[in-house]
């Protein structure tokens, strides 16, 4: 079999040469279009189901929110397992599915069955999914260089500028926030006050609620004009706060200043974000979509902050701290450095052991065509070009030049016999 497709390339040169052309423009339009990464993406195929309840303990979350999600979610079709975690106020569920089901199937099949489990739940309970990235999604961590700006207005800058910004880049599946302060008004109420005016602290809760409201209104007409009636109640200072009346006792009203303390603060915090020793930082982490490719990700990611940093204070400026782009650009042109001295090295041996440029040349030609055939597997079986391929295909190239050695020599060595031969038979021809 193997000497019939030798013999018909033999004869059909012209043919094999266009298919081999043809073979090696479809491999160069397979590595345009094949995600690059720097770490392959060996996750599980999972969706996170996140669900809040601040202030409840880890038993509680575990009983009123964590098992009754687990034992719903398990009878999902194409499921492996369901994994559960329980925390201070906090819930997670990670919803492991089969390697080959697509990840925004599974995840609409959660959501549909989170909106019937969702009535089962305390009240105020409501699960969210999770961002839509992988474990090793983390493609770029940056911070705010901002001297002489506090911690709270660098993470107002960060969540209500910055964020949403970037999270509009294709791509990008989360813009995670880390570090600085947030805003928040907090009253903090005085006990003993409460006992004196016998008052509770769900009553000042639903004080502050009614009153953080907007009211409906309506429309009416008068000398040909038309009027519309509107109650603005959204909280705008710590005066508005103070002033909001909780009880009346004998025509007094009772209000939030003459119960608690009220000030702008920041929001409880569990850790800092230290940068370099020089002091705390506000910050975002990029989170790609799954599936995506990290290098284009980080470019167009790195081309909308050149664009928001036009918008920022006055000497404010971004700041990278972790891009990926960098180990991708480095595992990239390692591996080019390396087919290049292989097939120099290559050429070389062939061509001081057998003396023959055409022999030389056909290996030659042989690696362009293989390694960028193998990026047509590549993108069929939907991996990435990172270092464990990458690594994978210089070390495959050992192979294709030993048979290109090999073959080469061999057909030289009998083409040098049989070359005798022939000069043998001219020989007895010639005497005769």
């Amino acid at each position: 079999m193997v000497h019939k497709i030798i013999e018909w390339s033999m004869r059909n040169r012209f043919i094999v040469l266009v298919l081999s052309a043809g073979l090696f423009i479809w491999g160069l339009f397979s590595v345009q279009k094949n995600p690059i990464d720097a770490i392959p993406d060996l996750s599980e195929n999972q969706v996170i189901v996140f669900t809040e309840w601040m202030g409840r303990s880890p038993q509680l979350i575990e009983d009123q929110v964590t098992y009754p999600l687990v034992t719903n979610l398990q009878g999902i079709p194409k499921i492996k397992y369901v994994r559960g975690s329980s925390m201070f106020g906090m819930s997670f569920i990670y919803v492991i599915f089969e390697d080959d089901v697509d990840v925004y199937w599974a995840r609409e099949r959660v959501m549909e069955r989170i909106s019937t489990i969702s009535k089962t739940l305390p009240e105020g309970v409501a699960p969210q999914l999770g961002p839509d990235g992988t474990g090793v999604g983390h493609v770029l961590w940056y911070t705010l260089d901002a001297p002489g700006t506090d911690l709270g207005e660098q993470r107002a800058i960060q969540d209500w500028y910055v964020k949403f910004a970037l999270q509009n880049v294709p791509g990008v599946s989360e813009i995670a926030s880390f570090g600085g302060f947030q805003k928040q008004y907090q009253i903090s109420i005085d006990p003993n006050k409460l006992l004196y005016y016998k008052l509770s602290v769900p009553q000042v809760i639903a004080a502050v609620r009614s009153n953080n409201n907007e009211s409906g209104g309506r429309k009416f007409e008068m000398s040909d004009m038309g009027y519309i009636i509107k109650t603005s109640g959204y909280l705008k200072s710590l005066d508005e706060i103070a002033n909001i009346p909780v009880k009346n006792q004998n025509g007094t009203p009772i209000k939030i200043a003459d119960l608690a303390t009220v000030q702008m603060t920041g929001e409880t915090r569990l850790g800092i974000f230290d940068q370099d020793g020089e002091g705390e930082r506000a910050g975002g982490i990029v989170v790609m979509r799954y599936g995506e490719n990290a290098a284009e990700v980080i470019d167009r990611v790195k081309a909308k902050m050149n664009e928001v940093a036009k918008g920022l204070p006055k000497g404010v400026k971004f700041d990278i701290v972790y891009d990926r782009g960098e180990l991708i650009k480095e595992s990239v042109a390692s591996i080019k450095n390396t087919l290049i001295e292989e097939m120099i090295v290559v050429s070389l041996i062939v061509f001081i052991f057998l003396f023959h440029w055409r022999s030389a040349l056909s290996i030659i030609i042989q690696i362009p065509i293989t390694i960028a055939a193998s990026f047509i597997l590549l993108n069929a079986f939907g991996i990435s070009s990172n270092i464990m391929s990458l690594t994978g295909i210089a070390l495959a190239i050992g192979v294709i030049v030993d048979n290109g050695i090999i073959m080469s020599e061999n057909a030289y060595k009998h083409l040098a016999e049989r070359y005798e031969l022939w000069e043998k038979d001219q020989n007895k021809t010639t005497t005769l």
